[in-house]
């Protein structure tokens, strides 16, 4: 049995992540964190990670950029994984778990969802033939609640786009004024509204075809099952090093 420890417990991911944990008989969660002690679950909540004193094997948070500092040191002290969902980090946290994947074995990804992450393995291999006869866009939709924008997952797409390119290029965040698209830009659009769960669009622009690659999450669900494939991964990691999506899918 893989012991779970879900931070973040009480937000919607993690009572979607609680839920679906029923479905997988080799999990169980054993304890949540969250400052929010107000759900009923078959676990105990703590109000804050250091309380916990007892064997785990997977810390899986989904949370905010703020704790991160304190899970990567009770992780470390431990000698065990961490999953990292959240997205919102800034350079300095980039940085830090950097640091840490030297000591432990860290998993982190900005979406959980197998189909995402497909998509982004397909864009490695189809970029750098579209590049030169086409534009790229990205726009990526979220509900109303949503801190950070752009999405971490659209900066993810982005990423993976860049980096498969041999010429330099650089991010446009919206689009104001009178100036001309140049070809090096790659344009990034955030819209915020309603329950929306999550939508990303990548746009090949050329003349006379444009090609749509898209992708819809309808329900937290699709995060929440690759978080807890997730756990089933790096639970049989003793390897100090930096995981994602990549490795769990063997792509």
């Amino acid at each position: 049995m893989i012991k779970v420890i879900l931070n973040g417990c009480c937000g919607k991911m993690g009572k979607t992540v609680t839920e679906l944990s029923k479905d997988f008989p080799n999990i169980e969660i054993v304890a949540g964190v969250d400052k929010f002690l107000n759900k009923k679950y078959n676990y105990k909540i703590f109000s804050s990670i250091n309380e916990i004193d007892f064997e785990y094997d997977v810390l899986l948070d989904f949370s905010r950029p703020e704790s991160l500092e304190d899970l990567l040191t009770f992780s470390v002290a431990k000698k065990k994984p961490i999953i990292l969902c959240t997205t919102g980090y800034n350079k300095k946290d980039l940085e830090l778990i950097e640091e840490k994947s030297k000591l432990i074995p860290i998993f982190k990804s900005a979406n959980m969802s197998l189909g995402i992450n497909l998509i982004n393995s397909l864009l490695k291999k189809i970029v750098p033939v579209l590049y030169k006869n086409f534009d790229i866009e990205i726009i990526e939709k979220h509900h109303n609640q949503k801190v950070d924008s752009p999405s971490g997952t659209a900066l993810q797409l982005a990423n993976t786009i860049k980096n498969s390119l041999s010429k330099e290029s650089s991010y446009i965040y919206g689009r104001y004024g009178s100036k001309k698209r140049t070809k090096e830009e790659i344009g990034i659009h955030s819209i915020r509204g309603g329950s929306i769960v999550g939508e990303h669009e990548i746009i090949f622009a050329g003349t006379g075809e444009v090609i749509e690659i898209s992708h819809k999450a309808i329900s937290r669900e699709v995060f929440a099952i690759g978080a807890l494939k997730a756990c089933e991964f790096m639970a049989s990691i003793n390897i100090a090093g930096l995981y994602n999506m990549d490795n769990l899918l063997k792509i």
